[in-house]
């Protein structure tokens, strides 16, 4: 890292010193290749800076920000809001969030932002949590015997009691939790979680078991004609009826891919800006903002600004529409 910054810092100077010269009056051709002598340095020192920017730690501190909640800061536009419902795909933004509780999470505030509910009927429940002191959570599997649910830690740490722990979780971490599996996640401080929740589909007699870990540590896995990164945090076995994706995309970079298909998504932007393509809308989107993206609606994301966007996103998988049919979709 610090040889990069001398490198970044070495040709910024170059540059501020290339643009100091002055051009030759003898010949066209002398400016000419001044002038792309001083591109090329240019050049470099962008390169440097966003190579820098790239290995630093990940920031979600946005997400959960209050600065969010006022969306566009115009005294004069009361009842503003960029959040938008169609049939196939939703954007909820942080000054639509209602916040309250959930049965099974005390001394907590949750935010709904997908949910089974009509007009979305999503498979799945996507939910914020933010944990105050004392904050618990207790699981009923008996109640919800078929229940599965994945956590993220956006900001601050949890206490997982369970049967492969305990352990505590901190940003970045995740763990996912089977049908009837036993847990209680207890607030150590500031926990702010994001979580993703559905009715386990059963391919087969095998269960899915316990998982956890840490973003970084998973490795970027290939992506045919793309430039993202994209990181899987479950395994990509039978029984698990969904993943869930980390992406990465640099300034600038973008879906190669025009997508259209039959999975669900529900995602989270943690980082960065961009421009969304749901449908035939184009929409400005910024960290904190979430998604819903139904079956076969076109969907498309380029990166901008000058931070890397970074979001979380579920999909459903190993669940191929015939066998939904034949079974009957999850609920």
């Amino acid at each position: 890292m610090a040889e990069v910054t001398r490198c970044g810092a070495t040709a910024a100077g170059m540059v501020s010193a290339a643009a100091r010269l002055p051009v030759p009056r003898r010949t066209a051709l002398a400016g000419r290749r001044l002038t792309s002598v001083w591109f090329g340095l240019a050049t470099c020192a962008a390169a440097l800076s966003f190579s820098s920017a790239s290995a630093t730690k990940h920031d979600y501190t946005s997400v959960f920000s209050k600065d969010r909640d006022a969306g566009v800061k115009f005294e004069n536009l009361p009842g503003f809001t960029r959040s938008v419902v169609e049939r196939d795909h939703a954007l909820i933004t942080p000054e639509s969030r209602v916040w309250s509780g959930t049965p099974g999470w005390k001394k907590t505030n949750t935010a709904h932002l997908i949910t089974p509910s009509f007009p979305m009927a999503a498979e799945f429940t996507m939910y914020l949590v933010d944990m105050q002191e004392g904050g618990v959570f207790q699981s009923d599997e008996k109640g919800q015997p078929h229940l599965e649910r994945f956590i993220f830690v956006v900001e601050g740490s949890i206490f997982v009691k369970c049967a492969d722990g305990p352990l505590t979780l901190k940003d970045d971490d995740f763990a996912f939790f089977p049908p009837g599996y036993a847990h209680q996640i207890e607030n150590l401080g500031g926990a702010k979680l994001v979580v993703y929740e559905r009715q386990h589909f059963y391919a087969s007699e095998t269960v899915p078991a316990f998982h956890h870990g840490n973003t970084e540590e998973k490795p970027n896995l290939v992506t045919p004609g793309e430039i993202f990164k994209l990181k899987k945090c479950l395994p990509e076995q039978e029984e698990y009826d969904f993943n869930i994706h980390i992406m990465d995309f640099e300034p600038g970079e973008f879906l190669n891919v025009k997508e259209v298909h039959y999975n669900q998504h529900g995602l989270l932007l943690l980082e960065g800006q961009g421009i969304y393509r749901l449908g035939e809308r184009w929409y400005p989107v910024q960290a904190g903002d979430a998604i819903w993206m139904g079956p076969f609606v076109p969907q498309w994301y380029g990166a901008l600004g000058k931070k890397r966007s970074r979001y979380i996103l579920y999909k459903d998988t190993y669940r191929p529409p015939g066998h939904l049919m034949a079974h009957g979709a999850p609920h």
